[in-house]
């Protein structure tokens, strides 16, 4: 992976675009420390749309699963939490 730094990048941008293009990747630099990765796009993948499997709800109907009730106090078991950290 090529390196770059950013006033280099400014002055040949064109030139490193082109090497993007071409498959190669280059990293950002300022001031020696990475900044960026300018990196080649990737083929595009196709947006592939599926039917619901049979005996699927609709999906405008799927269930909401049911909260689990408990006896518990909230306050209380935020009290005792805290009491630990002291």
């Amino acid at each position: 992976m090529k390196q770059v730094r950013i006033a280099e990048l400014k002055a040949r941008l064109s030139e490193y675009l082109r090497a993007v293009r071409a498959g190669e990747s280059i990293a950002v630099l300022d001031r020696d420390t990475q900044i960026a990765q300018i990196v080649p796009v990737r083929e595009r993948s196709a947006l592939r749309v599926r039917k619901p499997a049979r005996g699927a709800p609709p999906l405008n109907r799927v269930p909401v699963p049911k909260r689990a009730k408990l006896n518990v106090d909230v306050v209380e078991l935020l009290l005792e939490e805290r009491q630990g950290y002291r």
